[in-house]
């Protein structure tokens, strides 16, 4: 049997997010394509889960974050701001 006692404890700091991701409890399918999806629905649902994501809901002009760069990500803001904006006035 492996002794464990020695290894560290977990570090909170690291993995506290996960209890506060707006992404707990939604559905896995959400994050991970179909074998066969394409086109419009793999796009939907792709646009669908990046919203979720706080990375990308909150803009943060450096770095990697939700998976994106920073030219990804500013792109996906004003492109979320434009269907808030088109929405708003519907």
């Amino acid at each position: 049997m492996v002794d464990v006692s020695r290894l560290p404890g977990p570090v909170s700091e690291t993995w506290d997010w996960q209890l506060l991701a707006a992404c707990r409890g939604k559905n896995s399918e959400l994050f991970f394509h179909p074998r066969a999806e394409r086109g419009q629905a793999r796009e939907e649902r792709t646009e669908r889960a990046k919203e979720i994501c706080h990375a990308l809901t909150v803009y943060e002009p450096y770095g990697i974050w939700g998976g994106l760069d920073e030219g990804e990500r500013r792109a996906a803001h004003q492109h979320r701001q434009r269907r808030e904006n088109a929405g708003a006035t519907s």
